[in-house]
């Protein structure tokens, strides 16, 4: 009786320390991965946010004077600002536009950009990869053929060529333009994959049991490749967002709110960097390294969860 009740109190001390171990122990728990999603769910979430502190026409232009400085800062130490008459924290730029309200605006459009952009292409790249990669042959031959041509092409000089026949783009435009030269590299990556998955055991168990190819690949292996699939996303997500900050920067991606990309293209057109203007670039760039460390942060992340041998390591 006495070791039986020795048997339950040590059980019951063991159990709060078994459940931080599997805590600690799911891959998909880890910091990189967690704090990564955390800073991307804070940036987007200021789309939601931003109307509780700055009215949408102040991001307009001839919202207000031009080249005011921020609330704390002196115009008379640079020739041509103008003193901050209140209600504009980050001052504003060289056309009137609200830089606290730009950077709430253009923040989430910016993301909205590259997650609309890199989820249409993962979404054809997973289609191909899968086709390619799970049938091999000429069909293997033929979507390989285009993936490689598609990579070979020079995606940001006919991305400029399309813009700039396009005189105004809103969100869904500029994505299904990104898009165009978003899919070639996940189907070249999940192919791949795909190729080292249909030879495992539970593929040709699949086999026997009578299951169909699309049974296959979208119910058997298509799981076991979400971290790949995921960490592809927040490439590709990054590639999209610097490929149209890029354009937006050449001024050849025009749309009437601000986004991350036209703010600093307004920027480089007013020589805000040689006249000391800093809260009108700094912000924005500030921004896009935040964005791109998140999305650093959930690659890495997504590593640890795909490959075992890097989850021992902090």
């Amino acid at each position: 009786m006495v070791v039986m009740t020795s048997l339950v109190e040590s059980s019951a001390e063991q159990q709060p320390d078994a459940a931080g171990r599997g805590r600690r122990d799911n891959p998909w728990l880890n910091p990189m991965l967690l704090s990564g999603l955390g800073v991307l769910a804070l940036l987007f979430v200021t789309k939601w946010i931003a109307p509780l502190f700055v009215a949408k026409k102040e991001a307009l232009i001839g919202a207000a004077a031009n080249n005011m400085v921020p609330a704390w800062a002196d115009p008379s130490v640079t020739h041509g600002f103008v003193a901050n008459t209140g209600g504009h924290p980050l001052g504003t730029d060289g056309q009137g536009r609200d830089m606290l309200a730009s950077m709430l605006i253009g923040i989430p459009q910016t993301l909205e950009v590259g997650l609309l952009g890199a989820g249409i292409g993962v979404a054809v790249g997973i289609v191909l990869g899968f086709t390619a990669g799970f049938f091999g042959g000429w069909i293997d031959a033929v979507i390989g053929t285009v993936t490689d041509v598609g990579i070979a092409i020079p995606g940001l000089a006919v991305l400029v060529v399309i813009a700039s026949y396009v005189t105004d783009l809103g969100v869904v435009g500029l994505s299904l333009i990104m898009a165009l030269f978003a899919w070639p590299i996940p189907t070249r990556v999940l192919r791949g994959q795909v190729l080292s998955m249909r030879e495992r055991g539970y593929v040709a168990l699949a086999r026997l049991s009578g299951a169909s190819s699309p049974s296959i690949m979208f119910r058997e292996i298509l799981p076991n490749m979400l971290p790949y699939i995921a960490a592809t996303f927040a490439q590709t997500v990054s590639g999209v967002i610097l490929a149209v900050t890029g354009l937006e920067a050449l001024g050849l991606a025009p749309s009437r709110y601000p986004t991350l990309g036209s703010t600093i293209s307004d920027a480089l057109q007013g020589s805000a960097i040689f006249r000391g203007m800093w809260w009108w670039w700094g912000p924005p760039v500030i921004a896009l390294l935040g964005i791109f460390l998140a999305l650093l942060g959930v690659t890495l992340g997504l590593d640890r969860v795909a490959n075992p041998r890097l989850r021992g390591k902090a």
